[in-house]
């Protein structure tokens, strides 16, 4: 029988991080709900949708397509994340944010 993608701990990393950019941007003011809060979270939930979508496909070939999509995305999250320090600096009372916490 064939593994779930629930089994995959790609993806149960990708569902972390998922957790972790609800988390942190939750903390975002509200004039960036529709700007970074926003990039951020699709970016991430897209990350874990393409591996569970790769994981059903008919074989290693597609699956793999789908792991560097993923891929691709965690990357633009990351980047993205960068931005964040932009965030912080504009309103210092967030607090301090290190793009690290994400890696």
């Amino acid at each position: 029988m064939n593994k779930s993608y629930r089994d995959l701990v790609a993806w149960q990393k990708a569902m972390d991080l998922v957790n972790a950019i609800y988390e942190i941007t939750a903390l975002f003011p509200k004039e960036e709900l529709y700007g970074l809060t926003s990039q951020l979270r699709r970016a991430a939930v897209s990350v874990p949708s393409n591996i569970a979508e790769g994981q059903g496909r008919r074989g290693p070939v597609e699956f793999k397509h789908f792991l560097e999509t993923s891929q691709r995305l965690a990357n633009g999250v990351r980047d993205a994340s960068d931005d964040c320090g932009t965030v912080m600096l504009r309103h210092p009372g967030l607090g301090h944010w290190n793009s690290g916490t994400l890696r």
